[in-house]
């Protein structure tokens, strides 16, 4: 009866242990991103997955159009999940001063 109740607690604290240290951060981090994508828009600077800086010129349901460096003709679509990093206008404004 013993181990029965050892080994029922010892499951529990694995689950807990997964649950604080993988399940929650993972849940975290996906509402941030969702928080920051669902914040995007036209004129905001971002960041791919590939590594390439941009500017969004156009959006869609999930699509958005960004151009990239200062050639205007090197605009490409892309899905909004492979966006990492967006800076607003007023952000680089604050910053610069």
């Amino acid at each position: 009866m013993n181990s029965t109740i050892f080994t029922v607690l010892y499951i529990a604290v694995i689950g807990v242990f997964f649950y604080f240290f993988l399940i929650r951060p993972q849940r975290q981090e996906s509402k941030k991103k969702e928080a920051m994508l669902s914040s995007l828009a036209v004129g905001d600077s971002v960041l791919t997955t590939a590594g390439f800086y941009g500017v969004v010129i156009g959006m869609n349901d999930d699509t958005v159009i960004v151009e990239f460096g200062n050639n205007k003709n090197c605009r490409i679509p892309m899905q909004k999940e492979a966006i990492v990093q967006v800076e607003k206008p007023e952000d680089a404004v604050d910053s610069e001063s």
